[in-house]
């Protein structure tokens, strides 16, 4: 007779509060970890089970409560959100009045005029469709992926607000908007009676677009903010110091957001008096890559992401230093300008 080991009950660390730092998300009534983990790599249908559910185990162990997903997440379309609702059902369903899910949608999903944009079909669709893939009753908050021009800004707003009043989704945000459609967004919204919650947008070193306007929209208006891509899809790590390594997202071409070529000798240059830089300030690079997008007050919260599980204790490090000095953050200026170079 064959027996089998049944897999140990999950208990959370009954200190994982005391680990994370927490910020109110704009004016709302909602404070999130300082750090989420996203769910982008590393869970889709390819990647081990075992591996993704000792990452989410270990980020609610340390207090990161936020969890973040989309309709498009994997390979293959959805596999994240699936591989989320398995682990959520396992360990993590009799603490879900303490996480904070969000999933989105606006990007290619699924074949024809309806599998992507932002119309009041493809949205409700979407929803509907992540919430069975997860198997929850509703997303703390759900998001419109990015902008379409196809589509009136009043429909995807119109869909939004109806998301939240028909129970499916507790608080709503945008994803990718410029200053000038956030600003739209927010309006619409408020008219509407769906105050928007938060805005995703990418930002790290190497990507300040939000400075140029879109953090001073997030701020008059009241609305928070969790930036994605704090290390450059790895870039600003110590990774390529020394070249491309094996297995890295550079060498991997199914990975279209990182290439080689966008690791030049340049910016490579750049990225190693960076590195000088927080190893002076007693930290790795990724640490205080993270800690410098936290230093903008319009941003709640960094949305990271993790292959193992030491990577998450680094990220969570991060957080003893995020102060920088005014000499600090002028090297880092002189840096990025190629000043130091």
């Amino acid at each position: 007779m064959i027996t089998t080991t049944p897999n140990p009950i999950y208990v959370a660390n009954p200190e994982r509060y005391q680990k994370m730092q927490y910020q109110r998300c704009g004016q709302s009534g909602v404070q999130l970890p300082r750090l989420a983990l996203g769910l982008w790599q590393n869970f889709g249908s390819s990647d081990p089970l075992a591996n993704a559910r000792n990452l989410l185990r270990t980020a609610f162990d340390l207090g990161i409560n936020h969890f973040d997903l989309a309709n498009n997440y994997g390979p293959s379309y959805g596999a994240a959100e699936q591989t989320f609702g398995k682990i959520l059902q396992q360990d993590l369903a009799g603490y879900r009045d303490e996480l904070f899910i969000s999933s989105k949608a606006g990007y290619d999903m699924w074949p024809g005029p309806y599998g992507s944009g932002g119309s009041r079909k493809y949205l409700v669709s979407s929803c509907d469709q992540s919430l069975k893939r997860t198997g929850l009753d509703y997303f703390d908050v759900f998001y419109h992926h990015r902008p379409d021009p196809e589509t009136p800004l009043e429909e995807t707003m119109q869909a939004l607000d109806y998301l939240v009043r028909s129970g499916r989704a507790l608080y709503i945000g945008i994803s990718n908007y410029s200053a000038e459609q956030t600003e739209q967004a927010a309006a619409i919204l408020k008219q509407l009676g769906t105050p928007l919650l938060i805005h995703q947008p990418r930002y790290n070193l190497f990507d300040r677009w939000i400075e140029d306007g879109l953090c001073h929209v997030l701020k008059q208006q009241g609305i928070g903010s969790i930036v994605f891509s704090p290390l450059a899809q790895g870039v600003l790590t110590d990774k390529y110091l020394n070249g491309i390594p094996e297995n890295s997202r550079a060498s991997r071409n199914e990975i279209i957001h990182l290439k080689q070529s966008d690791i030049s000798a340049e910016k490579i240059a750049k990225v190693a008096a960076l590195n000088q830089l927080a190893e002076a300030r007693q930290q790795s690079l990724a640490q205080m890559a993270i800690a410098w997008t936290l230093s903008n007050d319009a941003v709640t919260t960094c949305l990271i992401g993790a292959s193992r599980t030491e990577q998450l204790y680094d990220s969570v490090k991060a957080l003893d230093k995020l102060d920088f000095s005014t000499e600090e953050l002028s090297s880092i200026e002189y840096i990025l300008a190629g000043t130091a170079l």
